[in-house]
């Protein structure tokens, strides 16, 4: 080509190469920033864990809206009120993600339920997950929780939980009676493992620190945990527990009763399994003209058994909640 058109060919090459190495650079940063802010958190009290587990959030968010912006991507739904999403139709609702996010909160005041209150329409949406796992180093194994990240759609938030408020003693103490209290949810390990389970707050009890929800209150005790799979499931060899084969069809000779049955017991008997779990829970916003309540929290709970053949794993959940006081 002429030394003109050359010329104006090479630089525009040079500027998208220099624009192609800023959005790298900028990318880098901003994932970074994310990864850090998954650190996992130093051991604690309680108000120490989810005082860190705020911090963590805000540099979260701030690294994920930073990478979509120099994208252009999709950004996540932002946290609206609940009295601004109950004015959004199906339409402008469907595939923004809001259908998975608790409501936020304003205000600070304080909230004395009466005699005969309840919590209802509660929402609890986890943050951040992690699986504990043992760890070797230098000939030892220690027990640490490793960071994971989610691995299910957005279907893994409570919704609508209903129960009844006592104030015996001059404490809160909620109690959960109904609602959506259960999630199959799947997080993946960084070498590739994925872990199922119920994330639940089935049959909790939670005992408060005061009379009243003001920022700083808190609550917290044991739940049920029910297990992944019902009895009605057949694994891939068509053995359940309530129906299907009671035993491996392709492996007659050891399963005689004799010897090597017991080698399969545990797969072939399939139980249903509850187990136990505990969260804690944090007020840090109160609207009394709304009743409204929200806050952070941290859960722990085992993960799903295969219907007794696997030890479960333990798995620690952090994210926010939102109540209304009825």
């Amino acid at each position: 080509p002429p030394p003109a058109q050359f010329a104006t060919c090479l630089s525009v090459r040079l500027n998208i190469n220099t624009i192609t190495m800023k959005l790298a650079a900028a990318c880098t940063l901003a994932f970074a920033a994310s990864a850090n802010a998954f650190a996992p958190a130093t051991s604690g009290n309680r108000a120490t864990q989810l005082n860190a587990m705020k911090d963590d959030f805000v540099k979260v968010g701030a690294a994920a809206l930073a990478g979509a912006a120099i994208f252009g991507a999709t950004l996540p739904a932002q946290a609206i009120t609940k009295s601004e999403l109950n004015q959004l139709s199906y339409l402008q609702v469907k595939g923004t993600g809001l259908a998975n996010r608790c409501s936020e909160v304003i205000g600070e005041d304080t909230i004395t339920p009466k005699s005969g209150a309840k919590l209802a329409e509660m929402c609890i949406e986890p943050k951040a997950w992690a699986v504990e796992e043992e760890i070797g180093k230098a000939g030892k194994t220690e027990k640490k929780f490793v960071n994971s990240k989610v691995m299910t759609r957005q279907t893994y938030t409570l919704e609508g939980i209903e129960g009844s408020i006592k104030t015996d003693g001059g404490a809160i103490t909620f109690v959960e009676e109904e609602g959506i209290d259960y999630a199959p949810t799947t997080v993946q390990l960084p070498g590739g493992e994925r872990v199922p389970f119920l994330f639940t707050v089935k049959e909790l009890v939670a005992k408060g620190n005061g009379p009243a929800f003001k920022p700083g209150f808190q609550m917290g005790g044991d739940f049920s945990v029910p297990s992944y799979r019902t009895g009605l499931f057949l694994d891939p060899k068509g053995r359940g527990g309530v129906t299907g084969y009671d035993m491996a069809v392709a492996l007659p000779g050891l399963q005689s009763g004799e010897e090597g049955d017991a080698d399969l017991f545990k797969e072939n008997n399939k139980t249903f399994d509850v187990g136990q779990g505990r969260i804690e829970m944090e007020v840090n916003k109160v609207n009394a003209d709304e009743g409204e309540i929200g806050g952070v929290f941290v859960a722990s709970q085992p993960g799903d058994t295969d219907m007794g053949s696997k030890v479960p794993k333990k798995i620690l959940t952090k994210g926010i909640f939102y109540a209304k006081v009825q």
